[in-house]
């Protein structure tokens, strides 16, 4: 099945996300780099596909580089044209790594620098990135003001959560006093 909308994206990245190993330390989060002009998949990635503390924009970028035989650093020169790429992803790009890696919304922005004709042009996302790992993640507006249109495909908040907090500890529900 080629997906033809947003909800149908979103699906995808959340059947990615699905792959991820469950981790107390991270979030599983799936996502899809698309062709929107010509509703094309260019490359898929889910947290933790591949070696090292990966995350899922980043396993997209890396593939889709290494596809036209380039550092993921340059993955923007092969996003050049009118291709109005686009990525999905299950849940915000992150703004800050714990790791020290560079964070998604960096590797994002970078693939515009090549031609601001060129690179990720919109970052559909299914949820906002919970303050569990990095506080006030002011994502958005950092990828706004690099000209980077982001929307939010309402409908996938429950879902992806629950995907994406597989392995971590759950709270308990506070017993109400009667």
């Amino acid at each position: 099945m080629i997906p033809n909308s947003h909800d149908d994206y979103m699906n995808l990245c959340l059947e990615l996300a699905s792959k991820s190993p469950p981790k107390p330390s991270n979030y599983r989060v799936g996502a899809v780099l698309v062709a929107e002009a010509t509703n094309t998949i260019l490359s898929t990635g889910y947290t933790l596909e591949l070696p090292g503390n990966t995350h899922a924009e980043q396993c997209a970028l890396s593939k889709y580089a290494e596809q036209h035989g380039i550092p993921e650093e340059r993955v923007g020169e092969a996003l050049m044209g009118d291709l109005s790429t686009v990525i999905y992803t299950s849940m915000e790009p992150c703004i800050e790594r714990l790791s020290g890696n560079l964070p998604c919304i960096d590797r994002i922005i970078r693939t515009r620098e090549v031609n601001h004709n060129g690179g990720i042009r919109k970052v559909y996302t299914g949820v906002k990135e919970p303050d569990t790992f990095v506080q006030k993640n002011e994502g958005k507006a950092k990828l706004e003001a690099a000209g980077i249109e982001v929307t939010h495909v309402s409908g996938f908040e429950q879902r992806t959560l629950e995907v994406a907090t597989a392995g971590h500890e759950k709270e308990e529900t506070p017993q109400l006093k009667g």
